[in-house]
């Protein structure tokens, strides 16, 4: 008993970490492109109703990766463990098409290959370098558009299309590898979001939103992101004001199955940090997919978050660890708002049956 107070009493009179002061605010372009060093391609197949989402750092950056849904699927992720060779990236892409969509990282691979990127124990001018893409895939094969493609998926030229157009500019909702994306009952798409703190560093997030699980509360057209809301970024409607029931799943898919959702996202920040710091982020950022979607995480989503660090601003040896809880949380935030801003975005291609969020009753 004496020794349990003596813990207790040194514990409360430790020194906590001060509290972050004073107000941040989305950057300039409300983007996963205001961290430094980013660019985006996207490129799609309007007729097969598919797409490709690629994050480009300038160079090769640290990246982690964190999978929670019961179906993944991914290619290179493995590659990303710290205790492994590699930490670094050149390239991360996310498609859809299910497996098929994986070949979409072959013609990132190489573009990037082509123009010099990529790991090399020693660099030769016959011998090309390897190109660092980890890619995650959603499932839109049952949107409704033409699938039949024989031996030549879309995939790998869409990948190639998406790479050499990359952009500052981040196009939302139905674009990308969210063009044939469905949020529950409602069309999903690609949502991109950032928050620039009070000193100076940036959190970004872009995300591929195809979830089981819906992005609205029941009864309702109020995003559960709508806590999180910065201005009117999704419709400002606001946070619902109705009592949930624990099994009211609301605009979910009705008939769920394996591998036929799955939420994709990459989180960015600007500081200097290195893979076990990082992996930490991606884990603490899947809290915004908890956050925007319900449910979430589920036997039947293949939910995976990338995050990667441009290392544009080099932070301090002392409190890294409270750096590192600030900007995951931050980061999970980031996400939940980019979520909502993607279904909010979405339209519906020609002879789709989903809803748009703009549908729902007010």
């Amino acid at each position: 008993m004496l020794r349990r107070h003596f813990l207790l009493a040194s514990l409360a009179t430790m020194a906590l970490p001060a509290r972050a002061t004073g107000t941040g605010k989305p950057g300039a372009r409300n983007s996963i492109t205001d961290v430094g060093g980013l660019s985006i391609g996207q490129a799609q197949d309007t007729r097969a109703r598919t797409g490709v989402t690629v994050i480009l750092p300038d160079q090769s950056a640290v990246c982690a990766v964190d999978v929670r849904g019961g179906g993944p699927g991914t290619r290179e992720t493995d590659a990303l463990n710290a205790w492994n060779l590699v930490h670094r990236v050149d390239a991360v892409t996310l498609s859809g098409g299910s497996v098929y969509g994986l070949a979409a990282a072959d013609g990132v691979a190489s573009w990037l290959g082509a123009q010099g990127r990529g790991f090399a124990m020693t660099k030769r001018p016959d011998i090309p370098p390897s190109p660092i893409v980890p890619s995650a895939i959603l499932y839109d094969l049952n949107d409704g558009g033409d699938k039949n493609w024989g031996t030549e998926p879309p995939y790998r030229k869409l990948g190639l299309e998406a790479v050499q157009h990359t952009s500052q500019d981040v196009a939302l909702g139905t674009v990308g590898a969210g063009f044939g994306a469905t949020a529950g009952a409602l069309k999903g798409g690609i949502g991109t979001a950032s928050f620039i703190t009070h000193d100076g560093l940036t959190v970004g997030a872009i995300v591929a939103c195809n979830s089981l699980g819906s992005v609205v509360v029941p009864g309702t057209k109020r995003f559960w992101a709508a806590p999180f809301e910065i201005g009117k970024e999704f419709g400002g409607l606001g946070p619902a004001a109705s009592l949930v029931g624990e099994e009211d799943w609301g605009l979910a898919k009705f008939n769920p199955a394996p591998r036929a959702n799955t939420t994709l996202a990459c989180i960015a920040v600007d500081a200097d940090l290195d893979a076990d710091e990082m992996k930490r982020i991606a884990m603490m950022a899947q809290d915004g997919l908890s956050r925007a979607i319900r449910p979430v995480h589920s036997p039947f989503d293949g939910d995976t978050v990338f995050a990667l660090s441009t290392a544009q601003k080099t932070l301090p040896s002392a409190a890294r660890s409270v750096l590192v809880a600030r900007l995951g949380a931050l980061a999970a935030d980031v996400l939940a708002r980019a979520v909502a801003r993607g279904v909010y975005a979405a339209t519906l291609p020609t002879g789709m049956s989903s809803k748009t969020w703009a549908m729902l009753p007010s």
